[in-house]
């Protein structure tokens, strides 16, 4: 009993962190690492949304040119900015001092977050910010609460508030909350956004792991060789155990 205790305290916190930490409850992401132009979308996101603060310094760009299936001129043109080269990994010029002064702490890098918090995590996350103007920047995190850094993609989305809808509870009127809504000022609709976040997240999920997809068509090859050296292995103990018998 103590060892299936001792278990549990490990798995607990390991799922907890799986999770991103998170007691809102989290939609589902439906990431696909195959549909290239959802990834180049992603990358383009990112890097004229997110860079400015957070970096990939795990990831290079001619990595993410050549897996994702851009051109390198046109990756030179449209993804890189402040003239690195293609060898380059994606960092930015945001000192970890000044970034500490003007959030709180520095902002993380994104090389790794989609692994550590999950897809699930990172599509709710981007999706569930609101109006606040009690917080340093205006907006405030249902998955995140008190998020220390603005909502970079409001310029898509919006200015987004949470929205009530009224409904009886032991006799009495209540507010209950249904969910974000824009106010209608973004680029995008509504599902439009939904759409583009998708595609960010898809390009976190693959800067997670970039050879996830290799892997997966190499462990199905492993898998089918076992397989059949499986049955050869069980027809020669069969030819052998027939002597001994």
């Amino acid at each position: 009993m103590k060892k299936i205790i001792f278990v549990m305290c490990l798995l607990l916190p390991m799922a907890a962190i799986a999770a991103g930490g998170s007691k809102f409850p989290l939609d589902k992401a439906e990431y696909d690492l195959t549909d290239k132009a959802s990834l180049q979308t992603g990358a383009q996101l990112f890097m004229n949304y997110c860079l400015g603060c957070h970096q990939m310094q795990y990831q290079r760009y001619q990595r993410t040119f050549d897996d994702l299936g851009i051109p390198l001129e046109l990756g030179q043109e449209n993804l890189q900015f402040t003239g690195e080269k293609p060898g380059d990994h994606i960092k930015n010029a945001m000192p970890a001092e000044s970034g500490a002064k003007w959030f709180g702490a520095p902002p993380p890098d994104l090389t790794l977050t989609a692994r550590v918090r999950g897809a699930d995590w990172l599509y709710t996350y981007l999706r569930t910010f609101y109006a606040d103007e009690s917080t340093t920047f205006g907006v405030n995190n249902l998955v995140f609460p008190n998020v220390g850094m603005p909502h970079v993609l409001q310029e898509l989305q919006g200015v987004p508030s949470k929205t009530y809808e009224k409904m009886l509870l032991d006799g009495e009127m209540v507010d209950r909350y249904v969910g974000i809504k824009s106010d209608g000022t973004g680029e995008l609709s509504a599902a439009e956004y939904d759409t583009a976040v998708l595609d960010l997240v898809n390009y976190l999920v693959y800067v997670g792991e970039p050879s996830r997809l290799q892997s997966e068509a190499i462990g199905r090859w492993v898998l089918i060789f076992l397989l059949v050296l499986l049955v050869l292995v069980y027809l020669l103990k069969k030819d052998y155990w027939r002597d001994v018998h």
